[in-house]
């Protein structure tokens, strides 16, 4: 700020002081130094083109946060590997337990059905009737292969010689069959049945059990391909 000073004489009034003076303060605009602000722009410069730089360059990304990166994405991996492989065994001993489960599911139903025909076999052979013997024949071939069936017709017809003269007859009830073996789907099969028989000679009711073994081939639409113990009632194999 400059002063700058006027002096001015009032002569209006005789008692004023001819010395006094007005003061007037003007303001005036302050010229800065022309050295100071070259030295403040080249300052503001320079640290502007600091800034701008400093914004321009991109920071390096941290190592650390690069190696904890794979570090993590490779136990991921590995605990992926794990799971899938872990998926893979149980899947396998699932299919390998669900086989072997049908495996024996099957067994025993096919168990079951090889004694249910040979038991049913064995029963229909035990029963006969002197006055009906032309059923009881039909029903001791029912079921079993060529071969077979030509053997025990002919066995039945020279059975026939002897049933009919003594009048026989007998019933037969079931008791019990179990598979003796299997081997490649041929099932050999013990039964045995409860028969009660009447003749001429014994008009009272004899009582005794009669056993068979019989072969039958599931893969032959389940044919009795041999009968063993039938021989106790018709006389031959």
């Amino acid at each position: 700020m400059a002063i700058r000073s006027t002096d001015t004489v009032k002569s209006e009034s005789p008692s004023t002081d001819p010395t006094e003076a007005e003061i007037e303060c003007v303001d005036e605009p302050a010229v800065a130094d022309s050295g100071d602000s070259t030295d403040d722009d080249a300052n503001g410069t320079a640290a502007d083109q600091a800034v701008d730089k400093r914004q321009s360059s991109p920071e390096p990304t941290p190592r650390r946060l690069s190696v904890s990166f794979q570090a993590r994405s490779l136990v991921h991996a590995v605990l992926i590997a794990m799971l899938v492989s872990a998926s893979a065994a149980f899947a396998w001993l699932y299919m390998d337990a669900r086989h072997e489960l049908d495996t024996q599911v099957r067994g025993s139903h096919d168990n079951a059905h090889a004694e249910q025909v040979s038991l049913d076999y064995a029963v229909n052979a035990a029963t006969m009737n002197f006055k009906d013997l032309n059923g009881w024949k039909t029903k001791l071939v029912a079921g079993t292969s060529p071969e077979l069936n030509e053997k025990l017709t002919k066995a039945a017809e020279s059975m026939e010689q002897i049933l009919v003269p003594l009048q026989w007859t007998s019933t037969a009830q079931p008791l019990i069959a179990k598979v003796h073996s299997d081997v490649g789907g041929v099932y050999v099969v013990d039964c045995f049945v409860s028969v009660q028989t009447k003749t001429v000679q014994a008009p009272d009711a004899l009582q005794s059990t009669a056993t068979y073994s019989l072969t039958l081939d599931s893969n032959k639409n389940w044919q009795i391909t041999d009968v063993g113990g039938i021989g106790s009632v018709v006389g031959q194999k």
